[in-house]
């Protein structure tokens, strides 16, 4: 008996022919040609009893009946539609831009997407594509070079014009951070030096991102730090990838326990020997809010020299990356009168 056919899939494809499609139906076996009208399918292939895969072959626009010759006897038709192979066209590209090493999902957006072969990326084909719809296709990304890559979409009715563009990104890389140090409370600004540092999409400090930043040009960024504790690395993520990580460390605030002496004469050149804890970073000493002269001892003694100034109380702080320490009093006392 004669084979049957219950569906073609797709049931259309260009005027050019090369559309492979699928016959499904029952009593396949021994065919011996498909037929487009009556024209014979470029190739076909048996691939059970129920199913022949076959080639287009090129005709003129319009619908054709599709038949499977068997020695039985001609199968019942069904209907293919050649139609005018439409040039294809890329309107956008999403997202528009990437790594240099490739490997980045982007979706095209265009018209006459349908039987696509190939996509590029500035000639180089994608690593791979979907054809999701006539106007839609989905592709992976090659490796490229940084700047601005063309992209194409070849059919059987040509390939796009080069409209379209993805632009590869060369991966950050930064040379420093200053301050390298700063408060377990954050807030300090430091300034980062690289390159290819444009479109940074995010700074980070260990794994937390940056509380804001600025990217001042392609070497420089501006960010500050959100509160931490101990080494957190920063690193900055641009469309052309992650960079290396440059040394960040969080300093705990400093503390003040005592002074000795805790007072002095009114008179400059008193040594005083502050002790407390997480002073080895010390910036600055101050008596009164008076900067004066001081030796880093440990990271628990400091000697200072106090300054000269009036009878009475003043307020001795000691700065460090870590921020300025709460304050203790030191007395300064007048010499007796004759």
């Amino acid at each position: 008996m004669p084979p049957t056919i219950s569906t073609i899939n797709p049931s259309q494809g260009p005027t050019t022919g090369g559309t492979t499609v699928t016959l499904t139906g029952t009593g396949m076996t021994g065919s011996t040609a498909v037929r487009f009208g009556t024209t014979n399918a470029t190739s076909f292939t048996l691939n059970s009893a129920t199913q022949i895969t076959a080639v287009s072959p090129p005709r003129a626009a319009g619908a054709v009946a599709v038949t499977v010759v068997h020695p039985t006897g001609n199968s019942n038709s069904v209907t293919f539609t050649y139609v005018v192979a439409q040039v294809p066209a890329v309107t956008s590209v999403a997202p528009s831009n990437g790594p240099t090493s490739g490997g980045t999902g982007v979706t095209l957006t265009g018209t006459g997407f349908t039987a696509a072969t190939t996509v590029t990326f500035a000639g180089v084909p994608a690593t791979s594509f979907m054809v999701n719809s006539a106007t839609q296709i989905s592709a992976v990304t090659p490796a490229g070079s940084a700047g601005a890559a063309v992209v194409t979409v070849t059919t059987p009715g040509g390939t796009s014009a080069p409209d379209a563009f993805f632009f590869y990104a060369a991966p950050p890389v930064l040379s420093g951070a200053g301050p390298a140090q700063g408060p377990a409370a954050g807030g300090v600004v430091v300034t980062l030096t690289g390159s290819n540092l444009l479109n940074a999409g995010t700074v980070r400090f260990g794994s937390t991102n940056a509380v804001s930043f600025t990217v001042v040009s392609a070497t420089q960024i501006t960010a500050t730090a959100p509160p931490g504790t101990g080494s957190s690395p920063i690193t900055v993520i641009t469309p052309g990838g992650t960079s290396n990580p440059v040394a960040f460390t969080y300093v705990a605030t400093p503390t003040l326990t005592a002074l000795a002496p805790s007072g002095g004469p009114t008179s400059a050149g008193t040594v005083v020997t502050l002790t407390g804890t997480n002073l080895a970073t010390a910036t600055a000493v101050a008596f009164g809010g008076t900067a004066v002269s001081f030796t880093v001892v440990s990271d628990t003694h400091i000697a200072a020299v106090a300054p000269a100034g009036p009878s009475g109380p003043v307020t001795v702080t000691v700065t460090t990356a870590g921020g300025t320490s709460p304050g203790l009093t030191y007395t300064r006392v007048a010499a007796p009168g004759i």
